[in-house]
């Protein structure tokens, strides 16, 4: 098993190990950062921390055993199976005992003064080991999905994910959600961020661009857009690109290559899938709609 310097330091001993990142990808600055892998080892010891909170999804394979010390405490001595989960709070050293292990997995690093809509710090939150959340499973499963097929999904979209990622693990750990009404945007300020999504329709957008730009923190800025427009703000940046795209393939002749590239899609596939899944429509039927002779 490997580790990156960037996100974390310790030390490793092992017999027989070998790992291979399968995909990678980062957003944020590197505040967020996902990684899926494939390791497999007969025997490793491994003692490390990392200032990245970190959420850990077993997808497939197994261990004969793994033996866990977090902060001079046993928090784990079993197996790692499948679907399993582990969560493992920033700057926690962790000490780890791994035997004859063949592990998939993909691993989600979330820096703690990144902020994230509906979020409270979770430094407080207690490590865990091979625990279970359909939730987080099927979350963590979507993105490696995507990354697999070259799709990178975009920064307000990974924020929103991670966001949910970190409340399913405290509400994991018997902590309550708080939620206020919070009232809408006012005109002015709705408009300001309207039109800096539209002129930025083709870059990378974080919602922490959107809230530094009217002066919000990011909470409150998400839980306010949603209540203006009845979508979190990574839901409406992607209808506004895609809506674009559509019109620019009904009403121009554009190669379907060109408009990708023009609205930050990574490839003309990855524009044709997006349209099908949130539209139900191709580029070519839209097309064929405009002009159903040809």
């Amino acid at each position: 098993m490997s580790l990156n310097p960037r996100l974390g330091t310790g030390r490793i001993r092992s017999r027989n190990d070998h790992a291979e990142a399968l995909h990678r990808a980062e957003w944020s600055g590197s505040q967020l950062v996902f990684d899926h892998s494939h390791w497999s080892c007969e025997a490793a010891d491994l003692r490390w921390s990392a200032p990245h909170h970190l959420i850990v999804l077993t997808e497939s394979g197994t261990t004969e055993r793994t033996k866990t010390i977090a902060d001079g405490e046993l928090v784990y001595d079993g197996r790692d199976q499948p679907g399993a989960l582990t969560f493992v709070p920033a700057n926690v050293e962790r000490v780890g005992a791994y035997r004859h292990a063949r592990l998939n997995y993909s691993a989600l690093w979330i820096a703690p003064n990144l902020q994230l809509a509906g979020c409270d710090d979770p430094s407080s939150l207690p490590v865990f080991i091979n625990r279970s959340d359909a939730v987080i499973r099927t979350l963590l499963c979507s993105l490696s999905s995507d990354l697999s097929r070259g799709f990178r999904p975009e920064t307000v979209y990974v924020e929103h994910l991670a966001a949910l990622v970190l409340m399913r693990i405290r509400a994991m750990d018997g902590a309550k959600l708080h939620t206020r009404r919070h009232g809408k945007l006012g005109a002015k300020t709705f408009a300001t961020v309207r039109d800096y999504i539209e002129t930025h329709i083709a870059t990378d957008i974080s919602l922490s661009d959107l809230a530094s730009l009217v002066g919000m923190k990011a909470d409150t800025f998400a839980r306010r857009f949603k209540a203006t427009t009845g979508l979190p703000p990574y839901a409406y940046v992607l209808e506004r690109r895609t809506r674009r795209a559509a019109e620019l393939l009904s009403r121009t002749d554009l190669p379907v290559s060109v408009v990708a590239h023009s609205l930050g899609y990574s490839s003309q596939s990855h524009l044709t899938a997006t349209l099908r899944r949130t539209h139900g429509v191709t580029p070519r039927a839209l097309r064929a709609a405009r002009d159903p002779e040809n």
